[in-house]
């Protein structure tokens, strides 16, 4: 059950200093005059051509226009369009395994590696770059497993609890029991007039969803297997889940909990270690330890006509209202090609049950066995990061589909990198 905050939790101890700021007063990382510290120092620019840096952690800031890296000296972060390091810090006593962004503020959440002297893995910092000193501090009995953060809240989330608090004055809200999670699997919407929050069930297979603007709670039975990866659209009304199997995407409704569609990345087991929906909810893409990134067509949402004759709704575009959302019907779209199970239609029963669901669009390939995070760019590209230190944006035809055009290719670590 969701619960509020006790009147104390012996999970946890909070400390922080005076000068929380709202979010509305918060600058940004590319705002000049960003101080150092004592403890994060700023390197020489050419630092990563002369020491053995290894990459701890990669991940997107809200908006995906850019991602930090955590590693094993500190953390950096970087624009993706055009490809740039924004900044970096640098400390002796370690690196960071988890590096969580605000949008493109100066506020940061960190967590120490295991190898940090001074930052161990059980303690969440909130760091004003801007003013080069922690604001916020939580530790925790256990090793934190993720966090995450919006405007307004901070979410940290252990291997069977996560803790929901208010940015303002670091209020612990709520508790949320989850199954073992490792990974510290969960995700928030990002509009300010939503506050939609997806996390691991109790079950395996099953994904929690709190609306707590509405006081709602949804659990979603996903998967017949553990959940492995899942992620929202900005507004959360839409989640897309991935199992250990990591052979189905599929696409809910965050209200109802019903299904609206279903992908096939391939027939073969495989992990999943990113999705990603384009901002006009056309597209979604997903990474694997195969080596491939695939594109699949959505069709849970209409763009064009809706989003014109609507284009004040905070919700952004309109939900298509499909109540038998089988992926057995057949789709043609003007926009986006032919779904390619649709010419299998006269066949169902018939043929075995991967046929009824819809394959890939497009795809881009990439070295086997590394772990891969995707989002979307500008104008039909996709960006792709990896734990290899490499850095890729790729374009796709949204009309044919089929193997993505390379634009650019980035080494932004230089020496080999291991993956936590």
């Amino acid at each position: 059950m969701l619960t509020g905050a006790p009147s104390s939790h012996m999970n946890s101890s909070i400390s922080s200093t005076e000068g929380i700021f709202p979010p509305s007063r918060f600058g940004s990382f590319e705002s000049p005059g960003v101080g150092a510290s004592s403890s994060f120092s700023r390197p020489d620019v050419d630092i990563s051509e002369y020491d053995e840096t290894d990459l701890l952690a990669i991940s997107w800031n809200q908006d995906y226009g850019c991602f930090a890296a955590g590693t094993s000296h500190g953390f950096r972060i970087y624009n993706c369009e055009p490809f740039k390091e924004t900044f970096r810090r640098d400390l002796k006593s370690g690196g960071f395994k988890i590096v969580e962004m605000l949008f493109r503020c100066n506020i940061l959440a960190l967590v120490g590696a295991a190898a940090n002297s001074s930052y161990p893995p059980n303690k969440v910092l909130i760091w004003d770059d801007h003013q080069s000193r922690c604001i916020g501090e939580f530790t925790f009995r256990s090793e934190v497993r993720g966090v995450k953060l919006r405007r307004d809240r901070i979410v940290v989330v252990l291997e069977h609890k996560i803790y929901v608090y208010n940015f303002m004055d670091l209020k612990l809200l709520h508790q949320i029991e989850t199954l073992a999670n490792p990974r510290g699997l969960c995700c928030l919407s990002h509009h300010s007039n939503t506050f939609v929050l997806a996390c691991p069930g109790l079950h395996k297979g099953q994904v929690r969803v709190e609306h707590f603007g509405l006081n709602v709670t949804k659990l979603i039975n996903a998967h017949d297997s553990q959940i492995a990866c899942f992620t929202l659209t900005m507004d959360g009304l839409l989640l897309a889940t991935s199992s250990a199997k990591g052979t189905l995407i599929r696409i809910f409704n965050t209200m109802d909990g019903s299904r609206l569609q279903e992908v096939r990345r391939g027939v073969d087991r495989a992990e999943i270690n990113s999705i990603a929906l384009s901002p006009n909810v056309q597209w979604l893409a997903a990474s694997s330890d195969k080596g491939t990134v695939h594109i699949f067509s959505l069709r849970v949402r209409v763009s064009g006509e809706d989003s014109v004759t609507h284009p004040s709704s905070p919700q952004g575009p309109a939900m298509i209202h499909q109540n038998s959302s089988t992926s057995l019907d057949p789709l043609v779209s003007a926009n986006t090609g032919a779904n390619p199970n649709s010419s299998l239609s006269f066949m169902r029963g018939v043929l075995p049950k991967y046929f009824s669901s819809e394959w890939s669009f497009a795809q881009f390939h990439l070295p086997e066995n590394t772990q891969f995070i995707v989002a979307f760019g500008s104008q039909n590209s996709v960006i792709i990061v990896g734990m290899d230190g490499s850095f890729y944006k790729c374009s796709f035809d949204p009309v044919q589909g089929g193997e993505m055009l390379q634009q650019e290719y980035v080494r932004f670590l230089k020496f080999e990198t291991k993956a936590r």
